[in-house]
């Protein structure tokens, strides 16, 4: 055994993994030994070379468990109030849907809702021939392509998992889908229409690079999916 000096006495060295061990063990040893309790000094966390006592430092622990927790909760909070605010966009969304009569006016409240209510002012609807409304023009807002087009073969993965999906996209595809816009674009949430993408697709795009991220949940834009879905296959 060897001894080191701590504070100008000699003390034996002692493995720390069996005092803390013991000390795991024994949780009554500071009732037998309350008055070191106040005595043994711990570094402060905040650096400077000052100490600070034992029970100090349980505190500041708990304090900033309890920040952490707030934090947690805070967020919780704030998620809630999004999803609340997404939901009611999406109600809004049908009433506008249910109130149009055809197809070009559901067309037209379809463009309304994403500018005016989410906010997706450069948003493209493209859908493959056999799905495209009769008797309503090709728009900035409107594409029709042949279910066979060259351009649709690289959204194959998003149509085969038939779930949105929001990023970034390859210039091919973001001149295919926003055209002389193309350059303006940072982000993308892409939303199949129809089962398997059978109607075809919606494009929404940011100029922020965050504003649709692989990481954001998208049953909100699912919804959005099946509304517009229903209101194609109406007359």
């Amino acid at each position: 055994m060897t001894t080191r000096p701590v504070r100008g006495v000699e003390i034996a060295e002692v493995d720390e993994a069996a005092v803390a061990s013991y000390l795991a063990a024994t949780p009554e040893f500071f009732d037998r030994h309350a008055q070191l309790l106040a005595r043994i000094r711990l570094p402060d966390a905040r650096g400077g070379g000052s100490t600070i006592s034992l029970l100090e430092r349980q505190a500041e622990v708990l304090r900033e468990r309890n920040r952490q927790l707030e934090r947690k909760v805070s967020d919780f909070v704030e998620v809630a109030r999004e999803n609340d605010a997404l939901g009611t966009r999406v109600l809004a969304m049908a009433r506008r849907l249910i109130a149009a009569g055809g197809r070009a006016a559901r067309i037209a409240a379809i463009e309304a809702a994403l500018r005016e209510d989410f906010g997706a002012g450069q948003s493209v609807l493209v859908l493959t021939g056999a799905h495209a409304p009769v008797g309503v023009p090709e728009s900035r807002f409107l594409r029709v392509v042949p279910a066979e087009a060259q351009e649709l073969r690289s959204f194959e993965t998003l149509f085969a998992s038939g779930k949105p999906r929001c990023g970034q996209l390859r210039d091919s595809q973001r001149e295919f889908l926003f055209g002389a816009d193309a350059g303006t674009i940072g982000s993308v949430a892409l939303v199949p229409i129809g089962g398997k993408a059978g109607y075809g697709l919606l494009a929404c795009g940011s100029p922020d690079s965050q504003r649709f991220n692989p990481t954001m949940s998208t049953d909100f834009l699912a919804h959005i999916g099946d509304l517009i879905a229903a209101a194609l296959s109406g007359d």
